[in-house]
């Protein structure tokens, strides 16, 4: 039973990474830091109700004048406020205490999102620009993985593999700025590993992820694949936690589209690392219920919206 508490506790975090606007909007369904958690690999070994809420608050911009795709149009530059809500709820099957164990969950967000953007013009009197702004809340692009799949190498280290998708049900216009949705089907093969360090306090957790998206019909723009790489390391103080997060986005290719293409692909990649604390307690004596605060700004980025305010709050609890 301790290993399943230890999977329960983080295994909704392992099937909801965040995201936000697409790589047409300069970050994609991916923030960097954000999608691996404590016992990330750890798939429980009984069968278990898991409830996971997260919270993620991101305050990015891509300035300098550097055009950006967003809308089926192009801007001069882009600064974006983005919260949003997640809630999973994730099924482990009785399949016994074996090596293998599986799981299904599904994922319904919320989104509040604010945008500010620079349009440059070119007329008989000069150079100009004007700014516009939009905002838009609403529910967003559902998400979801019909099966998991929990491997235990041992007591101490074990992976997770799982084939998620996002699908596009939130709201989508292209004419805005701002919208719920993101108008893609995305699809996430992904895995995840865990190797603890019980005699020391110490945990290490990785996700590793492609992201695949379909053509936005709207704009008839192509986001190009995504890698994304997120990686923690955690010391346990008994009840808290304390650790380092880092994480990366990689573009595998360029953009296409009649607008990814006046702007050379508009690939882009970004860098994030910054500290972690959790804290782990039990809901009337016998729940495990876990929660953890994160801030992760970006250090390094291109084409991708470059955060100083990032930050993710996460609640889980077993039943």
């Amino acid at each position: 039973m301790k290993r399943a508490c230890l999977g329960a506790l983080a295994a909704a975090g392992l099937l909801a990474p965040l995201a936000a606007q697409a790589t047409e909007g300069a970050l994609g369904r991916p923030v960097a830091g954000t999608s691996v958690s404590p016992n990330v690999g750890v798939i429980p070994d009984q069968p278990v109700w898991i409830g996971n809420l997260q919270q993620l608050y991101l305050d990015g911009s891509v300035s300098g004048g550097r055009e950006v795709a967003i809308g089926g149009r192009t801007t001069a530059g882009i600064d974006a406020k983005l919260a949003l809500t997640l809630a999973t709820v994730m099924k482990v099957w009785n399949t016994g205490p074996g090596a293998w164990n599986f799981a299904t969950s599904f994922t319904l967000p919320y989104v509040w999102t604010s945008v500010h953007a620079t349009t440059a013009f070119t007329g008989a009197n000069g150079a100009f620009s004007r700014g516009s702004s939009d905002r838009a809340s609403n529910l967003y692009d559902i998400y979801f993985a019909p099966v998991i799949a929990g491997y235990h190498f041992s007591k101490t280290s074990h992976m997770a593999l799982s084939f998620n998708i996002w699908a596009p049900t939130g709201q989508y216009d292209k004419n805005a700025l701002a919208n719920p949705g993101l108008n893609t089907w995305t699809f996430v093969p992904q895995v995840a590993f865990t190797h603890l360090m019980p005699q020391y306090g110490l945990e290490f957790n990785a996700v590793a992820a492609f992201q695949f998206y379909t053509r936005n019909s709207a704009t008839d723009y192509q986001n190009a694949p995504l890698f994304t790489l997120d990686v923690m390391g955690v010391k346990k103080f008994g009840a808290w936690g304390a650790g380092v997060v880092m994480g990366t986005v990689q573009q595998l290719g360029d953009d296409t589209g009649p607008v990814a293409d006046r702007l050379n692909g508009f690939r882009g990649h970004d860098f994030a690392i910054g500290p972690i604390v959790t804290y782990d307690t039990r809901l009337a004596g016998k729940h495990p219920l876990s929660f953890s605060l994160r801030w992760v700004p970006t250090v390094a980025s291109k084409n991708r919206l470059d955060g100083t305010a990032t930050f993710l709050a996460t609640a889980t609890l077993v039943f």
